[in-house]
């Protein structure tokens, strides 16, 4: 079970600037969630009305007063673009009950993003390890897992690379919106941008990542002052204006010290004390946030709460909400966990049940699924 948001509020912690390199294989991650204890036939019809959409996926809530997370990655893009989903649209599917999340990223899902020429002995070969992939997540034991996408990654590669058409130098550029705020990259750095930009699409073509990934620091070393230019950093007056804190003169030096030292933290790409200092920061600086007024924090849950169980959460709330201001931690944990009790049951209820799509019927078409 999700436990409740414990805070109502959020410490953005750091900017980072960065770009989307090519990489062969992307492994999803995926949090373990289950639906109701309840009955769904193999293919049982759900009408109801779009409450949101999110791709290839959206949710319901059913004529049956349920709701419904409905997957449609069987489904193709040209199908999806066709159906035009649009939150409040009545809508009626046809699908299996899928007890998991993870339960929807099958091999027929994850086949569609592979090169049309991967032969049928590899794609046997990957269907076996996509298979091990699977139990290895249900099971936790993700070093084992990270091992396995490994493999996968061997026979993949080849064909992703064979079939890889990278951009011009000018689109990629294009892409990080310099033009969009007239900065104009200096004609020395753009030459050498663009020779090794092409020095590392060979690497790349030729699968050696070490020297590829090397080749691509080199290329953001000389980005990054128009990079700072694009996006300057925030300084913490500018940080803290935003926020609209009521935080007193003496705190400020030390936070100002603590954002400095993290941003400096955080561009010498020293992770470890990065999170050391941006957890201090935040817990120096969560005592001076206003928690969210029960109103709003009830707003969060779309169910109804029986005015008995709202008047003790709303004891319950300030309770926890106050100690949190003190920093008393261990107290307000307890304060919370007495709400999170008090929820499970209206969570549980209302808990989304997952079908995994193979008809969807709106506006009067049908769809039917490629898988």
């Amino acid at each position: 079970m999700k436990k409740t948001i414990k805070k109502s509020w959020m410490i953005v912690s750091a900017l980072t600037i960065g770009m989307a390199v090519f990489t062969p294989h992307q492994a999803e991650a995926t949090t373990a969630k289950t639906t109701n204890e309840i009955t769904v036939k193999v293919e049982q019809q759900i009408k109801g009305t779009i409450k949101s959409v999110y791709g290839d996926s959206f949710t319901i809530k059913g004529k049956d007063g349920k709701n419904y997370y409905i997957d449609l990655q069987k489904f193709s893009d040209k199908q999806l673009e066709k159906m035009n989903l649009v939150e409040g649209q009545e809508i009626s599917v046809e699908g299996s009950l899928v007890q998991d999340y993870s339960d929807f990223y099958t091999f027929d899902v994850y086949k569609k993003s592979l090169p049309k020429e991967i032969t049928k002995e590899d794609l046997a070969k990957l269907e076996k390890l996509f298979n091990q992939t699977k139990k290895l997540e249900k099971e936790e034991k993700y070093d084992e897992l990270e091992k396995v996408n490994l493999e996968m990654d061997k026979i993949t590669k080849p064909y992703i690379l064979a079939s890889w058409v990278p951009v011009s130098f000018e689109e990629f550029i294009e892409e990080y919106g310099f033009s969009e705020k007239n900065i104009v990259i200096k004609e020395k750095d753009e030459k050498q941008l663009k020779d090794i930009y092409q020095q590392w699409i060979k690497l790349e073509k030729s699968g050696n990542e070490e020297n590829a990934q090397e080749k691509f620091d080199e290329f953001q070393k000389v980005l990054q002052p128009y990079l700072d230019v694009l996006n300057p950093p925030l300084t913490f007056e500018e940080y803290i204006s935003d926020l609209e804190l009521d935080i007193p003169a003496e705190a400020m030096p030390k936070l100002k010290t603590l954002y400095n030292d993290a941003k400096k933290a955080d561009k010498d790409n020293n992770d470890q004390l990065s999170e050391k200092l941006w957890g201090e920061f935040d817990e120096m600086i969560n005592p001076y946030f206003k928690p969210l007024s029960f109103k709003d924090y009830l707003s969060n849950f779309e169910f109804e709460i029986k005015a008995d169980d709202q008047k003790q959460l709303k004891k319950l709330y300030e309770e926890a909400t106050a100690l949190d201001k003190k920093g008393d931690y261990e107290k307000s944990n307890e304060k919370w966990d007495a709400i999170d009790k008090i929820l499970n049951p209206y969570l549980e209820a209302n808990k989304e049940i997952l079908i995994s799509a193979s008809k969807v019927t709106i506006n009067g078409k049908v769809y039917i699924s490629k898988h």
